[in-house]
């Protein structure tokens, strides 16, 4: 049987299921002078390139909107179990 490739690409997006390594890893990651979003090191698609500021302000927005979730979720199920439903049926 043929060997199957490893990395590629797939209607233009990228894989690659070679075995990572640290260094690797780091380079995939961190990549000055490149755009926000680099080939992925292992797996499909792409990632957040580390070394681009732009990258950081995504990773901070998207910190902020689950803290926010998780401080909403937590307040909205305490004042949802301190106050009583009533439940009125009409029957006409």
């Amino acid at each position: 049987m043929a060997d199957k490739p490893t990395s590629g690409e797939i209607l233009g997006v990228p894989y690659n299921f070679d075995r990572p390594s640290l260094s690797r890893l780091i380079s995939a990651y961190w990549q000055p002078g490149e755009g926000m979003l680099v080939e992925k090191p292992f797996g499909v698609g792409y990632s957040l390139n580390l070394a681009n500021w732009r990258s950081w302000v995504v990773v901070a927005v998207a910190g902020a909107l689950l803290w926010q979730q998780e401080q909403s979720s937590s307040t909205s199920t305490d004042e949802s179990e301190d106050e009583p439903v009533e439940v009125i049926v009409d029957d006409d």
